[in-house]
């Protein structure tokens, strides 16, 4: 018996990173903040370039901290999320035309999330990586952690509970049209 081939490097890199830019590319709010996340393997780094928009105190001068937090919640899904589908991304069973074209998976919702402000956010580039601690079906728990010119000297860090998207039924009648025309008339 012979294996199957294995596919090109290239075509499983270009799948990879055309999952990531659609992901990525479906949230505004990192666009507007010019969040960018550099993909190694199944590892995310994000990075948040700066700009002047996003200084809080420009006496210090000293990063927005709600900037701060947002950029380590949007770490926090984007890894998550990640994760979730590299399964699929790796299997070629996610076709990556429906995702550029905006057919995105559910992403988790956040139901807590704590940051730690540990020094003040410098005017540089900031960097942050996340890792999920615990992932089940329903519920995933991550901890991000922010640096900016050495990876040991933290700026902030933040601990995230999500809630998972759940996977749709694989039935049409699941579809909420569906449902709602299937409903028993009360009259008749």
């Amino acid at each position: 018996m012979s294996r199957p081939r294995p596919e090109p490097v290239q075509v499983v890199k270009q799948r990879r990173d055309a999952a990531l830019a659609a992901l990525v590319a479906s949230v505004p709010y990192a666009r507007f903040l010019n969040i960018t996340f550099d993909r190694r393997g199944d590892e995310l780094t994000a990075q948040l370039n700066f700009d002047h928009k996003l200084i809080g105190n420009p006496f210090l001068p000293a990063i927005h901290g709600g900037v701060t937090a947002a950029f380590l919640e949007m770490t926090a899904v984007m890894t998550l999320t990640w994760a979730n589908l590299w399964e699929r991304i790796e299997s070629g069973s996610l076709d990556v035309e429906e995702l550029a074209s905006g057919k995105l998976p559910r992403q988790p919702k956040t139901i807590d999330f704590t940051v730690d402000y540990l020094r003040s956010g410098l005017p540089r580039d900031a960097y942050a990586r996340a890792t999920v601690s615990r992932s089940g079906r329903r519920y995933a728990s991550v901890h991000v952690a922010a640096w900016q010119d050495h990876r040991d000297k933290l700026f902030a860090q933040a601990t995230g509970h999500f809630l998972m998207p759940q996977e749709a039924a694989t039935h049409s009648s699941a579809s909420p049209e569906f449902v709602a025309d299937a409903a028993p008339d009360d009259k008749a």
